[in-house]
């Protein structure tokens, strides 16, 4: 049976991930998490299973498991909670890595590193394609998560080239559904809650920022995809959905779905913001049999929206 490290697997994605695994009945799986951003309540259904491990620890500190692959998305992901403690994000996305990387080392174990779409920065190339470098801000509010990840991505690079550590990098944009966090400050559930309890719905600048939204059904196929892929194929590897939206347009969407008495108002956008988000994946396409995401935004939104009505009294 292949034993399968998720780290942050009581997370939104994570947790998501760990259940699809648990689809396949040759798979035991672990998942750990320090409950920084992760929550008990995604994991819960996933404990009746008898190949369903949880562990409760912190990347940033070392850990010796007997493992054949590795899932690492342990990280803080949205802005409120990756600025709470800037440099404990930076441990996370540095000393972490290096920690994970040094276990799959030991191990002879297969990693995959879950980047973002935040090394991009604010891009000057739209849509954005693998081999584009980024213009980010080395010392802004974002940084650490930013230049972390890059960090992160490079770790995995060299450790492949000194250590023949095996590794795969992928590039996650903005993913949304079940098991997000209603509190995490992101754009589809602060605004899905907000119109649920009938508050203002808040944009940030003027609404003309785009981004791409990927439902996480769609992400975690391409994830397994992604560690399955021929072993010369490292990465990095866009995953996202190219369906590009204004964040004007996902306020109206959302609108219009919701029964609500909500109206927009609008806020000053936080520095760094990036002004355009839109995925190229033509390389993830080529290379994990075809993959591209198939669930329409407003049939993702339903299921978010069914999903959050349980958190709303």
């Amino acid at each position: 049976m292949k034993r399968i490290l998720v780290t942050g697997g009581a997370g939104f994605v994570g947790s998501n991930l760990c259940k699809r695994l648990l689809e396949e009945k040759n798979n035991y799986v672990i998942a750990l998490d320090n409950f920084f951003t992760g929550r008990r309540v995604n994991i819960e259904p996933l404990l009746e299973s008898d190949r369903f491990e949880f562990v409760e620890h912190d990347i940033v500190n070392s850990i010796d498991i007997k493992v054949d692959e590795i899932y690492n998305l342990a990280c803080p992901a949205s802005p409120p909670h990756y600025q709470k403690s800037p440099t404990y994000t930076t441990k996370t996305c540095v000393l972490g890595v290096m920690n994970m990387l040094d276990l799959a080392t030991k191990n002879d174990a297969k990693i995959m590193q879950f980047s973002t779409s935040e090394v991009y920065g604010d891009p000057k190339v739209h849509p954005q394609v693998e081999g584009y470098r980024g213009n980010v801000n080395p010392i802004g509010i974002r940084s650490c998560y930013d230049e972390g990840k890059r960090v992160g991505e490079t770790l995995c690079f060299d450790y492949n080239r000194e250590f023949g550590t095996k590794i795969k990098v992928i590039r996650i944009f903005n993913t949304y559904g079940p098991n997000m966090d209603p509190k995490d400050g992101r754009v589809v559930s602060n605004m899905i809650i907000q119109a649920l309890r009938g508050d203002d719905i808040t944009i940030y600048g003027d609404g003309s920022q785009t981004r791409s939204f990927c439902y996480v059904d769609d992400l975690v196929e391409g994830i397994i995809r992604m560690m399955s892929s021929r072993d010369d194929f490292l990465g990095p590897v866009n995953l996202g959905n190219p369906g590009e939206f204004t964040i004007k347009e996902l306020s109206n969407i959302i609108l219009e779905m919701i029964d609500t008495k909500s109206k927009v108002v609008n806020k000053p956008l936080p520095s760094d913001d990036p002004t355009q988000r839109k995925p190229d994946i033509s390389l993830a396409g080529k290379e994990l049999n075809g993959w591209k995401p198939t669930v329409e935004l407003r049939q993702g939104l339903a299921n978010t929206i069914e999903y959050f009505k349980g958190y709303v009294v």
